[in-house]
C-alpha cells in the first residue's frame, strides 16, 4: 500500500484499540475479529509480558486478522519488530526511540505515532513532519500506565483550541460513560483499552463507540487535514 494511502486511512480513523495478548484467556484471534467486526479502524498489540519470539508470532496474528477486515494495525515500541514484520503503524513513546532513529532503521513508509503528555509534547509533535499522527493523555489514571499522571480534560481542550493539522487522539480511561466528555472537549478520535478488551461483548462495545464517534464527526468536522 502507498505511503500517502496508509496515512489517508489514519486520518480517517477514529476508534484505535490496544490489547494484551489475551493468553489466560487463550481467545486473541477471535477477540480480534469482534472488534474488527464492531468498527476498531486501529488494532495495537502492546503486552510487555512477551518475548519477541513469541510478539512476532502474536504480530502476524494481528496482521492476519485486521487484513482481512480491513483494518491498520500497529506495533507499540519496538522498531525491530514493526520492521520485522513489515507493521504499517509503530507507535513510539516520550521514552522510546526518538522519531529520526526510527525513520532511520524503518524509512518513511510506515505510519509514525507518538504519546503525548503536555502541550508542549503536543505542540512538538504537530511540528514534526515525521510525525503522522500523535495521542494526549493519558485523560484518566489507567492501570496500563501504571505511575504515569492523568493530564485531565483540560489539556486535551488546549491541544483543540490549537486546531492541530496532524491527526491526533485522545487516550487514557476512555470508556463509553466518559466519550461524551472527551468529545465535548474536542477530540474526534480516541484510543481504548479496558472499554472493549473487558467487555462481555466486545464487538458490541465497539460498535457503540465506533457509531458516536463517526455522529460526532460528522456534526463537528476538522480543518482541511481533519486533525482535530
Amino acid at each position: 500500500m502507498e505511503t500517502s494511502d496508509l496515512r489517508a486511512r489514519l486520518a480517517d480513523a477514529r476508534l484505535y484499540l490496544c490489547t494484551d495478548a489475551r493468553e489466560e484467556r487463550g481467545d486473541l484471534e477471535e477477540f480480534l475479529h469482534a472488534a474488527l467486526r464492531g468498527g476498531v479502524d486501529v488494532v495495537q498489540l502492546r503486552d510487555k509480558t512477551l518475548d519477541v519470539a513469541r510478539e512476532l508470532e502474536l504480530q502476524a496474528l494481528v496482521a492476519r486478522v485486521a487484513s482481512e477486515h480491513g483494518a491498520l494495525w500497529a506495533v507499540n515500541d519496538r522498531a525491530d519488530v514493526a520492521g520485522l514484520t513489515g507493521a504499517p503503524v509503530v507507535h513510539m513513546g516520550q521514552g522510546d526511540l526518538p522519531v529520526p532513529a526510527v525513520r532511520t532503521l524503518l524509512g518513511p513508509a510506515p505510519v509514525l505515532g507518538r504519546s503525548t503528555h503536555s502541550a508542549a509534547q503536543a505542540a512538538a509533535a504537530e511540528a514534526d513532519g515525521d510525525v503522522d499522527y500523535f495521542c494526549v493523555g493519558p485523560l484518566w489514571a489507567t492501570p496500563t500506565k501504571p505511575g504515569r499522571t492523568a493530564v485531565g480534560l483540560d489539556l486535551l481542550r488546549e491541544v483543540a483550541r490549537t486546531a492541530p493539522t496532524t491527526p491526533w487522539f485522545a487516550i487514557g480511561g476512555i470508556d463509553a460513560d466518559r466519550l461524551d466528555a472527551v468529545l465535548d472537549a474536542g477530540a474526534r478520535r480516541v484510543v481504548v483499552v479496558r472499554a472493549i478488551t473487558e467487555s462481555a461483548d466486545p464487538e458490541r462495545a465497539a460498535r457503540t463507540l465506533r457509531q458516536r464517534l463517526g455522529a460526532r464527526g460528522r456534526r463537528a468536522p476538522g480543518p482541511a487535514r481533519d486533525g482535530g
